[in-house]
C-alpha cells in the first residue's frame, strides 16, 4: 500500500504563520504509538555497539521556548524523590518521502496532534497518562523557537495543537499554561515511527466491536480480534470517524487501547528476550524520536524508560481531560472547570488507583460527595454570589520567591473559566497568600478563593482597581492551596471527581474492545453512513488485517 487517504481536516490554522512560508492544509493525526519509544528502551541493556550505533539518532532540542516563565518545578517528596511528567507529541509532519507516503498530506510545518502528559510517581508506583484533546481551544503562548528561527510573538488565542510550528518547546510553554503541570521532559514521535515500533513488536493486538470501514484513515476490519502492524496500526491510531461519536474525543479512547495493548505486549514473557528484536526495537525507538536536551543521550533516555518500567499495568491510568465544546467554534472544545481536580492530583502526584489496581479513594468521601465543592477542596463553606467567573479578571501577583508560579496560577484559573484577560506579575515577597478586592466587589473575590481552595480569611480588602491574588511563601507548589511543603501535606485529591467524564481505564485492561460508531460518521463519494455499513459497501477494498 503506497498511501493512506488523507483524514478529514480538523487541525487549526497556526495562530501565526512562519514568516514567507504558505502553510499547507493540514490533516489531522492522533498518534498513540508515542510511548512506545520510552517503553521499549525501559527493558533495554545498552552496551557498547548499541550506543555507538543509536546515540547519534537522537534528535533534541530546547524543553520550553516561551517568552516568559518556565515549565515549572517538580516537588520532591519526604524521601527526594521526584515525580516525572512527560509531554509526548504525536507529530503530524510529512516533510520527508518515508512519512509523506503513508500520511497522505505532504509539506512543510507541524500539529501538535497527540498531547500526553505521562505522569510518573516520584516513588514509581503508579503512573497517570492525560489526554489533552487536540481541538482544545485557549490562550496561546508567545513564543520563540531559536532553533528553526520562527516566532508567536503576542499571546493569542488559537487550538493548542498550532503550537508545534514553532517547535515542542512551545507546546510545553502552552500545555503547562494550560494546566498548571510542571513538565520535565518532551518526546515526540513522527508517522514512521509508529509503523516501525509496532512492526519491532511483532504487532499490537486489539479489537473491535463491529465491522468498520474508515475511509478517511483507510482502516478496514472485521468485528472481532486483529493483531496490527505497520500500516495497519497507523490507520488504527489516525481513524476519526470509526469510533465512539466520529469525534476526536472518541479517538482518544481507542489510542489509550492501542497503547495498553502496547504495554502488554512489551510487559509480555518473551517480548524482549531475543537479542535482535531488543536491538530492531532500540533503533525503531530512537530514529522515531525527538527529545528535549536533558534526555540526548541513551543512557538518559534507558534512565528514564527504566523508571517507567516500574510501574505495573494495573497501575498506569489513561484519561482524556475534561473538556465542554466551545460555543465560539464549532467542534472545538474547551477546558471544562471539572479538569482542575485531574490536574491537581497529577501535580500534587496522587495516584488515581490503588496498590491492587482499582480507582483510589484518596479522599475519604470521594465517591458520595463528588459533586460537592466544599468536599473536593478547602475553602469556604457557602458557594460566593459572585459574578460568573468569565466576567472576573485576576490579576496574579507572585510573592511567593518561587519562579513562575504567578504563571501557573493565572493558567490554572483560566482553566476554571475566568476572564482572559487574567494576568501575572512579580510582587513583592509576602508570607501570605491573600485575594484583594475594591470596593463592591467582595463576592467576586470570595468566588476566586474558593476556586482556589483558599479559606475565607484570604479574602481581604484591597487598594487596586480590580480582584488581586497575592501569592505568598505559605502557598509555594500546587494550583489548590493547601498542596505547598510549608502547608503540609497535600489535600487529598477528589479522585471520583478528578476522573468522572475522564474515560479513564488500566493498561492491563484487555478486555474491551474498540467501540465502532453506529453514527453516520462516514461520506464516502457525497454519500453518508456508517463505519459498519461502510465495510458493507466496499467489499473489494482489502482489509488491514486478516
Amino acid at each position: 500500500m503506497t498511501g493512506i487517504p488523507a483524514e478529514r481536516s480538523g487541525s487549526a490554522p497556526r495562530a501565526t504563520a512562519r514568516r514567507g512560508r504558505p502553510k499547507p492544509r493540514r490533516r489531522g493525526l492522533r498518534l498513540a504509538a508515542f510511548t512506545a519509544a520510552g517503553l521499549v528502551l525501559m527493558t533495554v541493556g545498552v552496551g557498547t555497539y548499541l550506543y555507538v550505533q543509536l546515540n547519534g539518532d537522537i534528535h533534541h532540542s530546547s524543553l520550553f521556548s516561551g517568552t516568559s516563565g518556565d515549565a515549572g518545578h517538580e516537588k520532591p517528596d519526604a524521601f527526594g524523590r521526584t515525580p516525572i511528567n512527560i509531554l509526548v507529541i504525536g507529530s503530524d509532519t510529512r516533510d520527508n518521502a518515508a512519512d509523506c507516503a503513508i500520511g497522505g498530506d505532504c509539506g512543510s510545518g507541524a500539529n501538535a496532534d497527540v498531547q500526553m502528559v505521562l505522569h510518573v510517581s516520584a516513588d514509581r508506583s503508579n503512573a497517570t497518562v492525560m489526554s489533552i484533546p487536540r481541538d482544545t481551544m485557549t490562550e496561546l503562548p508567545a513564543c520563540n523557537d531559536t532553533q528553526n528561527h520562527t516566532s508567536m510573538k503576542t499571546v493569542a488565542h488559537g487550538q493548542i495543537n498550532s503550537t508545534l510550528d514553532y517547535g515542542p518547546g512551545c507546546t510545553v510553554a502552552a500545555v503547562h499554561q494550560l494546566t498548571g503541570i510542571p513538565i520535565d521532559h518532551f518526546v515526540t514521535v513522527d508517522f514512521t515511527g509508529v509503523v516501525q515500533m509496532s512492526d519491532a513488536v511483532g504487532g499490537v493486538p486489539v479489537c473491535v466491536s463491529d465491522n468498520v470501514y474508515d475511509a478517511n484513515s483507510g482502516l478496514k476490519l472485521k468485528k472481532g480480534n486483529h493483531t496490527l502492524k505497520g500500516t495497519a496500526a497507523l490507520q488504527f491510531v489516525r481513524s476519526r470517524d470509526a469510533f465512539g461519536d466520529g469525534s476526536d474525543l472518541g479517538r482518544t479512547v481507542t489510542q489509550h487501547m492501542f497503547i495498553g495493548s502496547l504495554v502488554r505486549q512489551l510487559k509480555s514473557a518473551g517480548t524482549l528476550t531475543d537479542p535482535a528484536a531488543v536491538y530492531s526495537l532500540a533503533g525503531a525507538a530512537v530514529k522515531a524520536l525527538t527529545v528535549d536536551d536533558a534526555l540526548n543521550g541513551i543512557p538518559k533516555l534507558v534512565g528514564l524508560a527504566d523508571d517507567i518500567n516500574k510501574v505495573p499495568a494495573d497501575r498506569i491510568t489513561f484519561t482524556t481531560m475534561q473538556n465542554s465544546p466551545d460555543p465560539r467554534a464549532q467542534g472545538k472544545v474547551v477546558v471544562s472547570p471539572a479538569a482542575r481536580n485531574l490536574f491537581t492530583a497529577i501535580t500534587d502526584d496522587q495516584s488515581l488507583t490503588t496498590a491492587s489496581g482499582d480507582k483510589s479513594s484518596a479522599a475519604a468521601q470521594a465517591t458520595s460527595t463528588a459533586g460537592d465543592p466544599t468536599t473536593t477542596t478547602p475553602g469556604p463553606s457557602a458557594k460566593p454570589s459572585g459574578a460568573a467567573p468569565a466576567q472576573i479578571a485576576v490579576r496574579v501577583e507572585n510573592g511567593s520567591n518561587v519562579s513562575g508560579r504567578g504563571g501557573a496560577l493565572k493558567a490554572a484559573l483560566i482553566a476554571q473559566g475566568y476572564s482572559s484577560r487574567t494576568s501575572d506579575a512579580t510582587g513583592t515577597v509576602t508570607a501570605r497568600t491573600t485575594v484583594g478586592y475594591p470596593a463592591g466587589r467582595e463576592a467576586d473575590a470570595q468566588e476566586v478563593a474558593a476556586s482556589l481552595g483558599l479559606p475565607a480569611t484570604a479574602v481581604v480588602p484591597g487598594d487596586g482597581p480590580g480582584i488581586t491574588l497575592t501569592i505568598g511563601t505559605d502557598w509555594t507548589t500546587g494550583t489548590t492551596f493547601g498542596t505547598s511543603a510549608t502547608a503540609g501535606t497535600p489535600t487529598p485529591v477528589n479522585t471520583q471527581a478528578a476522573l468522572s467524564d475522564a474515560n479513564a481505564a488500566t493498561a492491563d485492561d484487555g478486555s474491551k474492545c474498540a467501540q465502532v460508531s453506529h453514527d453516520y460518521t462516514e461520506k464516502i463519494n457525497g454519500v453518508g453512513m456508517t463505519p459498519i455499513q461502510a465495510y458493507a459497501r466496499f467489499p473489494d477494498k482489502p482489509d488491514s488485517a486478516s
